[in-house]
């Protein structure tokens, strides 16, 4: 079988998930033209890879109107392993369901048809990216021209009454499960001084009571006080209120890791190599990568049917597999 060669990213089988297109979304670059070889795209068509002799360059798209071109800087993993980032939803906390729910809930009120529900073929587009990603993805399909800032509107409000309800006891049962093997695994990950990052494409308010409510399941206290860093997508922007930057920036685009490594953890691009990112959706690993570091796919998330798996240097089915890879490379 033929492979699939992208420099500084690796070589891949055909059925990896990436399509071959002969022109970028931008509609400027094309195969054939200023150099550019080979264009794939990911099987979810977020991330468009140009292929040039002797480098490669990612274009993310974006559902509201803010791509952005991001080189691929080659990596190989290199002892002893410094820092592991680790992904929120589907990694960290089982909880995608439940936030696919709180979007379902608000097209639904958009509609004013409560009977509404999402499509099977609607998941990969409606987890792992941003707030308005997932929520204008559902405009373009089931109501367009639909204000996004309406849509917003139904989404917090359904946040903030799903998210009091689960701190006052109540709520949606099993929202937030510690993923299998999580405390074990992070507590080895200290026993051996590597320092863990928290990242998530998630707002503060919605991200910080998932964890609290795994750490408490877990009972390992306060989360903040274990990780070396936690890394959210900020407040969301709200009138009569300040945002923080967020909606623009999420996974597959690389800023949440790179803050987190950088400036959260202290560990320079230059040490890269030392570092390994986890994640369960095509957005997380292509951001990731992007961002400049190893990554490692975890099963049970969106990967495969988001046509990512090339973005992912391994592939893993547990914490128990990714720990022992981590102590095979201390």
């Amino acid at each position: 079988m033929s492979k699939i060669i992208i420099k500084d990213l690796g070589e891949f089988d055909k059925d990896c998930g990436l399509v071959e297109i002969d022109k970028c979304s931008d509609g400027f670059n094309a195969v054939g033209k200023d150099g550019v070889v080979k264009i794939y795209a990911t099987g979810d068509r977020k991330v468009e890879l140009l292929c040039y002799a002797d480098h490669t360059v990612a274009y993310v798209l974006s559902a509201i109107g803010h791509p952005a071109y991001y080189p691929i800087h080659p990596v190989s993993l290199k002892k002893p392993i410094k820092a592991v980032l680790m992904d929120l939803d589907g990694t960290s906390v089982r909880s995608e369901e439940f936030w696919i729910w709180i979007i379902e809930k608000s097209i639904a009120s958009l509609l004013g048809d409560e009977s509404f529900r999402l499509e099977e073929a609607d998941l990969p587009h409606v987890s792992g990216h941003s707030v308005s990603e997932h929520l204008q993805y559902c405009i373009n399909k089931y109501c367009p021209g639909a204000p996004l800032e309406k849509a917003r509107d139904f989404y917090f409000m359904h946040t903030h009454r799903e998210m009091n309800e689960i701190m006052e006891g109540r709520g949606k049962a099993g929202a937030f499960t510690p993923s299998p093997g999580l405390k074990p695994f992070l507590l080895r990950l200290k026993e051996l001084g590597i320092k863990i990052g928290l990242v998530t494409s998630g707002l503060y308010e919605k991200a910080y009571p998932e964890i609290l409510s795994a750490f408490n399941t877990l009972d390992m206290g306060d989360p903040k006080a274990f990780y070396d860093c936690i890394i959210s997508a900020g407040f969301p922007l709200r009138k009569g209120e300040v945002g923080t930057l967020g909606e623009l920036s999420p996974k597959p685009h690389p800023w949440l890791y790179a803050e987190t490594c950088s400036v959260g953890l202290g560990i320079p691009f230059e040490m890269r190599d030392h570092v390994i990112g986890i994640e369960d959706s095509g957005a997380g690993v292509c951001s990731v990568r992007i961002a400049g570091y190893n990554t490692i796919g975890y099963d049970g998330g969106n990967i495969i049917s988001s046509g990512t798996k090339a973005m992912c240097g391994k592939y893993m089915y547990s914490f128990e597999e990714i720990l022992r890879y981590i102590e095979e490379n201390i």
